[in-house]
């Protein structure tokens, strides 16, 4: 069921200036013990009627959008609740939440103390696992608390969540009068109402919304969206505000089959709208960008960094699993398969490439199936969730996922040569504390084919290892119900089980990052080899790899 806006027919709570006297209470929030920075103290106003529940910055108009409050109507032992939020400056919402507050049942505890002079008693409830003790008193005959919890027992104090967690009140004051406050008309029912107050909490970008990437002669693109490589590969012009280097940024895809039955790597990826990129290769041909040659005969277009050509920039790399929803009719006792997979990243690493830059952005899956694959993309920012701020520069040096394999670009193959990839790059600065964000998957789907086999790793800078392993995942059993057109091994085992280079059918590859350390500015080599496995007959092996260089 989809929930949009719905309007209920109940009678809005007015809140006037009232002839009983008021209470207000000032609560503060510690955690383990020490007081929590920068927070808006609670502010609660109650008489025997209604209660309020505030906040000081919203109280003087300097909360940040959004903010709530709550709304309690008292009759007898009957309680309404309200919750109201300010989403914006033009738009507010509520939703009656009473039921919250008719399901909360309590434990009575004999302990007592005092708080601020007022006689307390205890309380205690179980939430979610959590266990919170509640703290409150009957000798200001009005009843409130700075939640929806506890709301009828008493005047609440203190609240004590896991008993490390600590809600409390640090002053009580008398008023004449109980404040005035506003209401709305615009009343949802309270599953919307959250997800409307969540989605208001961060900024969400959307770039491609259920876009077919599939094979085709003609491929059409549109005013906004850029279609290549037979249409397996959609890009759009995408621009992104400031972002703050304390944010958390994701990028998230939603994909099903649209026809096609098997595994295929997916690749989001960002260039800029100027300077010599990958776009010349979309545009003009894989042969306009400049090739990356080892001495083994081949030409690697478009995939190393060389002069002022600057290669894609890999934003998060995917897999799609066998066939999920297109080939949901396949029966098989005891499964139930998903209708799509969703893949999300955090990639706030990146911010400096993103930050108040209109971009190209693109999303590319490599099939030769007319249906093909239907995928969306977006991005949200979340703002300062990191304790430490992502500045740093980022900087592209290479990218060996060949995305327009369908236009004709060479596969990562470079890697059955001692001298591997190797890329040079100049720093016109010194860099602090630099690290490699490496990606790296291997293929190669026979018996024999490095997507089966574990091979190591090796990464140079300047002639000297730095780093060593070898990617692998064996957690592809976990996805099962992603691959319902999965083939049968005939052991008990399907094909999407199987443990893999680094990735597995139906999930994405984590980047690992490789300590550079300090490096001054001038010139400097970045070098990768891998013990990449021959060809046999028509079959052979490749490394997807990607690396970007970040430093402060």
């Amino acid at each position: 069921m989809k929930y949009g806006l719905i309007f209920l027919v109940i009678p809005m709570l007015t809140f006037s200036q009232s002839k009983n006297p008021a209470v207000e209470v000032q609560y503060v929030r510690k955690s383990n013990g020490t007081l929590v920075a920068d927070q808006d103290t609670i502010v609660v106003y109650t008489d025997p009627y209604q209660t309020l529940v505030s906040s000081k910055k919203i109280n003087t108009g300097k909360a940040p959008f959004p903010y709530e409050q709550t709304l309690i109507a008292r009759s007898g032992k009957t309680l309404r609740l309200i919750q109201k939020a300010t989403l914006s400056p033009t738009k507010t919402i509520a939703t009656n939440d009473s039921l919250s507050i008719a399901k909360q049942t309590f434990e009575w505890l004999p302990d007592t103390k005092k708080i601020l002079g007022y006689h307390c008693k205890k309380a205690r409830t179980v939430i979610n696992s959590n266990t919170i003790e509640i703290w409150y008193t009957n000798d200001l005959a009005v009843k409130g608390a700075p939640s929806a919890l506890g709301q009828n027992l008493g005047l609440v104090l203190e609240t004590v969540r896991n008993n490390n967690y600590v809600v409390t009140a640090i002053a009580v004051s008398k008023k004449k009068n109980f404040p005035k406050v506003s209401t709305t008309n615009q009343t949802v029912d309270a599953l919307t109402y959250r997800d409307l107050v969540w989605k208001s909490r961060f900024t969400q970008i959307k770039v491609f919304q259920k876009e077919i990437l599939n094979f085709t002669e003609a491929p059409q693109s549109g005013d906004s969206i850029l279609r290549f490589a037979g249409g397996t590969v959609v890009v759009r012009k995408v621009r992104f505000p400031e972002i703050k280097s304390t944010s958390s940024v994701f990028a998230e895809v939603t994909e099903q089959s649209n026809g096609d039955a098997y595994d295929r790597t997916g690749s989001v990826f960002v260039l800029p709208l100027d300077g010599t990129t990958f776009m010349h290769a979309f545009t003009k041909g894989i042969s306009s960008v400049p090739a990356y040659e080892n001495g083994n005969g081949k030409q690697y277009q478009g995939m190393v960094r060389k002069g002022a050509y600057v290669p894609l920039l890999e934003v998060m790399r995917f897999f799609t699993p066998f066939g999920i929803k297109q080939y949901n009719h396949i029966p098989l006792k005891g499964k139930v398969w998903q209708d799509s997979v969703s893949y999300r990243q955090d990639i706030s690493d990146l911010i400096p490439a993103l930050s108040n830059r209109e971009v190209y952005v693109g999303m590319s899956i490599g099939n030769y199936d007319k249906g093909g694959h239907k995928a969306s993309l977006y991005f949200t920012i979340h703002d300062e969730l990191s304790q430490e701020a992502n500045v740093r520069q980022v900087m592209p040096l290479f990218n060996t996922v060949n995305i327009l394999e369908m236009a004709g670009q060479e596969y990562g193959s470079m890697f059955g040569s001692e001298t591997g990839l190797e890329v040079t790059f100049d720093l016109p600065n010194d860099a602090k504390n630099a690290k490699l964000r490496y990606i790296a998957t291997g293929h190669g789907g026979w018996e024999n084919g490095d997507e089966y086999l574990k091979k190591i790793n090796t990464i140079y800078l300047d002639g000297a290892e730095k780093f060593a392993f070898v990617p692998w995942r064996t957690d592809c059993g976990s996805y099962r119900l992603y691959n319902p057109a999965s083939g049968d091994l005939g052991n008990g085992l399907s094909s999407s089980d199987g443990s893999r280079s680094n990735w597995c059918p139906g999930t994405t590859t984590n980047p690992v990052w490789i300590a550079l350390g300090d490096l001054k500015a001038g010139q400097h080599a970045i070098r990768v080899t891998i013990p990449m496995g021959k060809p046999e007959g028509s079959s052979f092996s490749a490394w997807n790899v990607s690396g970007v260089l970040e430093y402060e």
